[in-house]
């Protein structure tokens, strides 16, 4: 079951991302690809791909699906 609290006890929104397990999922499915996901920054999330393009959004999902999703297909 998923721990409704943050790391200081406190009760997270129900929209709140916790930033390390989407960073790790974005890597998971996309460091093949050449993609390497960065901290989200003022809640812009980023990657970097292989041949230096930078990619943002302001989801993970955005930048995921959308984003490198789109840039990947655009190199293939």
């Amino acid at each position: 079951m998923n721990n409704p609290t943050g790391q200081d006890g406190q009760r997270r929104g129900a929209f709140a991302v916790n930033e390390d397990t989407a960073l790790a999922a974005l890597e998971e499915a996309w460091a093949a690809g050449g993609y390497h996901a960065l901290p989200a920054d003022d809640g812009l999330w980023s990657a970097i791909s292989s041949n230096g393009t930078v990619l943002t959004g302001q989801t993970p999902d955005e930048l995921g699906q959308q984003n490198i999703r789109a840039d990947w297909q655009e190199l293939q």
